[in-house]
C-alpha cells in the first residue's frame, strides 16, 4: 500500500506540476492509500492470484490517477514525464530506505520490514517500466515515439493486460525484469 501510494501520488504530482489539476480535484494528490485502492485490482485480483498459484505469484494494480493530457503544457512530452515519475519515485524511496537501514540503529524486525519495502518498491518500479500498456513504460515510450508510430503502438492498449499476463506466465519477464530487479536489490541492500 505504501509503495502503491507513492507511485500513484507521483503521477498526480508531476501531472499537476505540468498543468493538469485533475488528480488534485479528484482527491488523488495524496499519499493516503485509501484514495488509490481499486477494489478489483488492489484487493480481489491479488487475492485470487495468491490463492490460485498457492502464493507463487501475486499481481495487483492501484486505481490509476486520472490525467487530462489536454491540460498539459506539452501533452506528448509530458506524458513521458508523468509515466516515468511513478517508477522513479519507487526507486528513490527504495534508495532512501536503504540509507535508513545503514545510518540508523534499528531492531532486526524493523530492518526486515524496511528490506521488504525496498524489495516491493524496486519490483514495482522496474516492472512498471515494461513498455506495454497499461504499464508506465508504455507512457514513456509513447512520449518519445514519432506521432505515426505512437498512434499504431497505442492500438495495443486494449490487449495490454493480456500481453503482460502472457509474458509473465510464459516466463519471459524472468529473462529481462528479474535480472534488473536482482541487480538493483543487490546494489541497494549490500553495496549501497
Amino acid at each position: 500500500m505504501i509503495a502503491m501510494s507513492i507511485h500513484e501520488f507521483s503521477h498526480g504530482w508531476v501531472a499537476y506540476k505540468l498543468g493538469d489539476n485533475t488528480a488534485k480535484y479528484s482527491g488523488r494528490l495524496t499519499l493516503n492509500p485509501m484514495a488509490h485502492i481499486d477494489p478489483i485490482g488492489t484487493i480481489l485480483l491479488p487475492l485470487f492470484l495468491f490463492m490460485a498459484t498457492h502464493g507463487q505469484f501475486v499481481f495487483g494494480a492501484a486505481k490509476p490517477v486520472p490525467i487530462n493530457y489536454m491540460a498539459l503544457k506539452n501533452p506528448k512530452r509530458d506524458m513521458a514525464w508523468i509515466g516515468i515519475s511513478g517508477p522513479l519515485a519507487n526507486i528513490i524511496f527504495a534508495v532512501i530506505l536503504s540509507l535508513i537501514i545503514r545510518l540508523l540503529p534499528l531492531s532486526e524486525a524493523f530492518i526486515f520490514i524496511i528490506k521488504s519495502l525496498i524489495i516491493i518498491n524496486v519490483i514495482l518500479g522496474i516492472f512498471n517500466l515494461i513498455p506495454i500498456p497499461p504499464l508506465d513504460g508504455s507512457r514513456v515510450l509513447m512520449g518519445i515515439l514519432p506521432r505515426g508510430v505512437y498512434a499504431r503502438y497505442s492500438q495495443i492498449e486494449p490487449y495490454g493486460f493480456i500481453i503482460v499476463m502472457a509474458l509473465v506466465l510464459l516466463g519471459m519477464l524472468d529473462i529481462v525484469i528479474w535480472p534488473i530487479v536482482n541487480l538493483t536489490l543487490r546494489f541497494l541492500l549490500f553495496y549501497f
